[in-house]
């Protein structure tokens, strides 16, 4: 949403630029619509920009709850709050912040132990609002815990591998197997730390787990699907090593979905199958790291970008993403 102006408006409604998904699946609509003041433990921001997900894709796309009509899409947003309700202390007017829809209230169970990011206090909610994500280097660093000399495997290298496979290097992984059917996004993985790269339509007969057990002989320790397809996990999992393996997913087509997955599998081969939210960071603890990573070059932010476009241009971006033209589109609200 852009603000067609800004200005100290304290308790008072503001009139926004937004662009509305009307209709699943259509051209987003331009409007102005009006903002209400942020209550008893809200802020109101500002944004300065905001990029697009396929979780927008998915959710513009989707018929059916969770998807409702009409939405305003966009959660990877950088701002500046205009506004700020009562009972708010740890921000002010006019700080640069980064919305997110995971809370971290510092004092529950779940948030002053390192084992999980899903506050209880505020737990996360699919609700009629919309369920974004994060960058994923937390999936390696958090989650998985990748070890210093591991092999992990990627499916799908789109911004979240990418971003997986970045944090599978800063921990020390040997070997980073990218699997992705792009022949472009398999020549950029290198760039992200991935050091092999094979291309699931071009290996005849195999499969793409047999693919990897050869390569791995036997498995990879850590296994990352990215696309969210119910297949894909069956594959993954089929190439995780017995015994220690464990594969992460990130989500799959429908929120239903049936993973399909036998149990005397995972019973008698001692693997692990874990789902990964937010890439299990906590958000006031981890993205100031994170940030200082990027600050520090250790991590290469820049290059997930692959194009920047104005406001108005914004279902260009949403075109560029579904046609897998694009990593990331940065759509900036005062261009």
């Amino acid at each position: 949403m852009e603000h067609k102006s800004w200005m100290a408006s304290g308790g008072k409604p503001i009139r926004c630029r937004a662009a509305v998904c009307r209709k699943a699946g259509e051209a987003l609509v331009m409007e102005d619509i009006m903002v209400a003041p942020p209550m008893t433990h809200e802020v109101r921001i500002r944004i300065i920009c905001t990029s697009l997900c396929h979780t927008d894709i998915k959710y513009w796309n989707m018929k059916d709850p969770p998807g409702i009509v009409p939405r305003i899409l966009g959660h990877e947003a950088v701002g500046e709050v205009e506004s700020v309700g009562g009972e708010v202390s740890e921000v002010k007017q006019g700080d640069f912040v980064i919305p997110t829809f995971m809370a971290e209230c510092g004092e529950c169970r779940d948030c002053t132990s390192s084992k999980s990011n899903l506050c209880s206090k505020q737990p996360f909610k699919l609700s009629q609002g919309m369920p974004r994500c994060g960058t994923r280097v937390g999936a390696a660093w958090r989650t998985a815990n990748v070890e210093k000399g591991s092999t992990v495997a990627i499916f799908g290298l789109g911004t979240v591998g990418l971003a997986v496979a970045q944090g599978a290097r800063k921990c020390g992984a040997a070997r980073i197997i990218g699997i992705d059917v792009n022949p472009n996004k398999l020549t950029l993985a290198r760039e992200f730390g991935v050091t092999e790269v094979v291309n699931s339509r071009s290996i005849g007969d195999k499969s793409v787990s047999q693919v990897i057990n050869e390569m791995t002989d036997g498995g990879a320790d850590y296994c990352f699907e990215c696309v969210g397809q119910s297949s894909l996990i069956k594959e993954a999992f089929a190439c995780c090593r017995k015994g220690w393996g464990k594969t992460i997913i990130f989500g799959v087509e429908e929120q239903a979905s049936l993973l399909g997955l036998k149990s005397i599998d995972v019973i008698y081969q001692g693997k692990m199958v874990i789902g990964c939210i937010y890439g299990g960071l906590k958000p006031k603890s981890d993205i100031p790291t994170l940030l200082q990573w990027y600050i520090d070059k250790k991590l290469q932010l820049d290059l997930f970008i692959t194009h920047e476009i104005g406001f108005e241009d914004i279902n260009k971006a949403f075109n560029l993403l579904s046609e897998g033209q694009c990593l990331r589109c940065v759509i900036w609200m005062t261009k």
